[in-house]
C-alpha cells in the first residue's frame, strides 16, 4: 500500500516565497492509526526520488507517477514552491538560480538550489527514519522541472540517476547565450529522457533559443550533444504532447495553451520505463534491465 506524507522545507528566496511544500509517497505498512491517518512505513531503506515540476504546474497534477514510482520499491517527493519566476511575475517555480545558468556561470553550481535543500530535509522526518537511503537518489523532473535536474545533478555525488519529460538544456538567448546553443547537461549517471511528437510547449517555445521554427528538437539535441558517456536513453513517444506526464492537465495556468492535441496517451508505457530505469541504476535489478532491453529505446551505445 502507498501513503503520503506532508513536510516543509526552507529554500532559497525572500519570505514567504522561500518555502516548498512536499507531498512524500512511500510503502506503508497494511495497517495505520484511525485518528490520525499515520501509517508507518514498511520494509526499506528505499532509494528516494525527487520529482521537480514544469513552471506552474501544481504537484498533484504527478501524483499517479509518483504512486507508480513509490510502488515500484522509491520514496518519492514532490512539492510546490511559490517564488519569482521572470521579470517581477510570481508562480510555482522549483527556483532557478539564472545567474548560475548564464555563461561563465554555467557549471559553477546547481541551478536549482531547492534541490539539496529538500533532500537534507528528508532527514528530519521522523517517520521516514530507517526507511529512506539518501545514499541513493534519482531525480526526475517534467519541463523546466527537467532541465533544472539535467543542469543540477552532477552537483550531487548521491544522485545514481535523472529522468526528465518533454525537457532539455538548451539555453535562452536573455541569459546571454547565442542562439541554439546547448550547453552541457551536468550529469555523472544514467540519464532517461523522453518526449512526445506533438509537443506544442517546446514548439512554441522555440523563440527563447534564437530558433524561427522548430527545426531541430532540442530533446534530441540534448541526447546527441549534451551527455557524455554512460547509459543514457531517448524515448519518443508518438502522438504525445507536452503535457502527456500531467494527470489532470490545469488549462488555467501554466502554457498547456501552446499543447498540440494529443493523438495517445502513454502514462502506462511511460510509468513502467521510468519505474524500469530506475530500478535497473538504483536496485540493481536484473529483470528490469531486461525489460529496459526490450524496449524501442535510443541508446548511447548503440
Amino acid at each position: 500500500m502507498i501513503r503520503s506524507l506532508w513536510w516543509a522545507a526552507k529554500t532559497d528566496g525572500e519570505p514567504p516565497f522561500d518555502t516548498a511544500h512536499l507531498k512524500i509517497y512511500y510503502p506503508a505498512a497494511a495497517e495505520g492509526d484511525r485518528m490520525t491517518g499515520r501509517f508507518a512505513p514498511e520494509g526499506g531503506p528505499y532509494p528516494v526520488v525527487l520529482f521537480v515540476s514544469g513552471i506552474n504546474v501544481g504537484q498533484d497534477a504527478y501524483r499517479w507517477l509518483a504512486v507508480e514510482i513509490a510502488a515500484a520499491g522509491f520514496v518519492c517527493v514532490t512539492f510546490d514552491r511559490v517564488g519569482e519566476l521572470f521579470g517581477g511575475e510570481y508562480g510555482l517555480t522549483p527556483g532557478v538560480d539564472l545567474d548560475a545558468a548564464r555563461p561563465g556561470a554555467y557549471g559553477s553550481r546547481p541551478t536549482c538550489p531547492a534541490i539539496g535543500r529538500i533532500l537534507a530535509s528528508l532527514q528530519e522526518i521522523d517517520l521516514l527514519k530507517g526507511a529512506i537511503d539518501l545514499d541513493r537518489v534519482a531525480l526526475g523532473g517534467h519541463s523546466a522541472g527537467g532541465s533544472v535536474v539535467l543542469q543540477s545533478a552532477g552537483h550531487f555525488p548521491n544522485v545514481k540517476a535523472v529522468f526528465a519529460y518533454g525537457a532539455h538544456t538548451m539555453v535562452a538567448t536573455m541569459l546571454g547565450w547565442p542562439a541554439g546553443t546547448v550547453v552541457p547537461a551536468r550529469v555523472d549517471c544514467p540519464v532517461l529522457l523522453s518526449v512526445g511528437t506533438r509537443d506544442g510547449v517546446i514548439m512554441g517555445s522555440s523563440d527563447r533559443y534564437g530558433q524561427e521554427k522548430h527545426v531541430n528538437d532540442p530533446v534530441t539535441r540534448t541526447f546527441e550533444e549534451a551527455l557524455g558517456k554512460g547509459e543514457h536513453l531517448l524515448a519518443v513517444f508518438d502522438g504525445a504532447n507536452h503535457f502527456a506526464v500531467a494527470d489532470p492537465v490545469d488549462h488555467t495556468a501554466a502554457r498547456a495553451f501552446l499543447d498540440l492535441p494529443a493523438t495517445s496517451h502513454p502514462r502506462p508505457e511511460l510509468a513502467r520505463l521510468v519505474t524500469s530505469f530506475l530500478r535497473t541504476h538504483l536496485h540493481g535489478d536484473a529483470e528490469a534491465r531486461a525489460v529496459l532491453d526490450g524496449m524501442d529505446l535510443r541508446r548511447s551505445d548503440a
